[in-house]
């Protein structure tokens, strides 16, 4: 398939290479020329603007980092929807709030172009691996016509409902994942400043009822003290942020969620922004006066 691609970040770059691997042929466009250059040289095709992309796909995907981001890309002169042709499809893959990306949709649909919302989860490994867990928001029919695309980026991809359904459904796992981060955190630094191992810990409550894939991935990089991002708190925080946006207006109180969220806050303004989402322990080791590490 003939494949656009806007926004070559620290997802979509890899992301874009998958699609090479996988065959397709790939027209690319992002501002940072550089990241355009490293897919040129890897077989992609380079793309004048957003619009240009669209103009040469059959489906172009958007991976940006927020809202404003994509309505930008999308609707703004010069921006997808102006190149994309009636019967195209649009997928916007960034996690974005649900509201925009009906927005976005009813966009698309005005000038006859199909539309999905597909935000992922995983972080920049899975992309890398291209083993996303890829939630869907929009028509069956789109998503069966995109599916062979998706399969590509991702071990899964799950139709959730319509348009805007995939970005609730993301808010619900970052919400899910942000909780038990820090959750994590605590449970480490109350460890270690009983004087146990924490490795030894995690190793001996992995097996049970606290076992997951969060606590698999992350409690080794907190021991490790290993914050190289492979999800950035800038970028969670901004995730939360539009879940407590969504609750507020549907009258849904989220405590957990508020919370962590602050905490995320307080990580950037210590200038924690950019590190991996696991540094959020950093918090709660401040405050308990005690890192997370093994015994000396």
């Amino acid at each position: 398939m003939n494949i656009g691609f806007v926004g070559l970040g620290i997802m979509g770059k890899p992301m874009a290479k998958n699609l090479l691997k996988a065959g397709h042929k790939l027209t690319v466009y992002d501002i940072v020329t550089a990241s355009v250059e490293e897919l040129t040289a890897a077989g992609a095709e380079a793309a004048s603007s957003a619009a240009d992309a669209a103009a040469r796909s059959e489906l172009t995907i958007t991976m940006l980092p927020d809202g404003p981001d994509v309505e930008a890309a999308v609707l703004n002169p010069g921006g997808v929807l102006d190149g994309a042709a009636a019967g195209s499809i649009i997928v916007d893959m960034s996690s974005i709030n649900p509201v925009t990306a009906q927005k976005v949709g009813a966009a698309c649909a005005e000038k006859g172009v199909e539309f999905l919302d597909a935000p992922v989860s995983g972080g920049e490994p899975k992309a890398i691996d291209a083993t996303l867990a890829i939630m869907v928001g929009g028509s069956q029919d789109t998503f069966d016509k995109a599916l062979p695309v998706l399969k590509s980026l991702g071990s899964s991809a799950t139709l959730t409902g319509p348009v805007g359904a995939g970005n609730v459904t993301k808010l619900a796992n970052q919400i899910m994942v942000a909780c038990n981060i820090a959750a994590m955190g605590e449970a480490l630094v109350l460890a270690t400043k009983a004087g146990l191992d924490p490795e030894v810990v995690f190793n001996a409550v992995k097996g049970g009822l606290a076992g997951s894939t969060v606590l698999n991935a992350k409690a080794p990089m907190v021991i490790g003290r290993n914050f190289k991002p492979g999800f950035r708190i800038r970028l969670h925080q901004k995730d939360l942020r539009n879940a407590l946006l969504a609750a507020e207006s549907m009258k849904v109180a989220l405590p957990f969620t508020s919370m962590v969220q602050q905490m995320l806050v307080a990580s950037m303004n210590n200038g924690r922004g950019d590190l991996d989402h696991s540094a959020i322990v950093n918090i709660i080791e401040d405050m308990a006066q005690c890192q997370v590490r093994k015994p000396e």
